[in-house]
């Protein structure tokens, strides 16, 4: 890898090519490795990787994948520490936050939005702060299934709110372009805590706004 790549490499990534990560994690040494996997890799699969247009995909593609996961550097829950004194009992709903994640069995992507829902006891906080709770668990390898716990789990945590309720939909390339090739498929999840696990009625509320915001 050029010199210049891993210049930037250690201004975009400095908590990674620091000083002490290099000398306790060997993090160079492991770029070079993966370089050299990612030329062998366009080998197994039949190109050349010293052709003109795959000479510098090993480095883009490092650079991708450590963007990809910058979830795993970060406490995604501390986003939401930040509260604010405002008497409300009802539902806060912040729909259709977008997200991009890579499945930790194939590291193919899945996209999808998140529905977020909670019922304050005392704690309110931003509404921008929900998309970098989403964000931040988002950006790691993951699972549908545990990214939507994840985001429940954390609002539970540190909001402590009478309820909260987390939906995902998601398209999952692994599914879409491989294997069974359904393009069209959609994934659903949710998690419910709190008052939604045994009140129909408020999730019948959560579901209609979600509904009729579409329509």
């Amino acid at each position: 890898m050029k010199s210049e790549q891993l210049l930037i490499l250690c201004e975009k990534f400095p908590h990674l090519f620091n000083k002490q990560a290099i000398e306790e994690n060997g993090n160079l040494a492991n770029v070079a490795t993966f370089a050299d996997a990612i030329k062998q890799l366009i080998t197994l699969c039949g190109d050349d990787p010293e052709r003109d247009g795959l000479q510098e995909t090993p480095y883009r593609v490092l650079k991708a994948f450590l963007e990809y996961t910058e979830g795993y550097h970060e406490d995604p829950k501390l986003h939401l520490e930040k509260t604010f004194d405002i008497h409300h009992k009802g539902l806060i709903l912040i729909k259709d936050i977008e997200f991009y994640s890579l499945c930790e069995h194939h590291f193919s992507p899945f996209f999808g939005v998140a529905h977020i829902g909670y019922i304050p006891k005392e704690k309110i906080t931003g509404l921008s702060k929900m998309g970098r709770l989403v964000e931040g668990y988002a950006k790691r390898f993951q699972v549908q299934e545990r990214l939507t716990t994840q985001i429940a789990q954390a609002i539970e945590a540190v909001l402590e709110p009478e309820g909260t309720i987390v939906v995902v939909e998601a398209k999952h390339m692994c599914m879409c372009s491989r294997g069974i090739k359904k393009a069209n498929a959609v994934t659903t999840t949710s998690s419910l805590l709190g008052i939604y696990e045994n009140r129909p009625d408020l999730r019948a509320e959560f579901y209609s706004l979600i509904k009729n915001a579409r329509e």
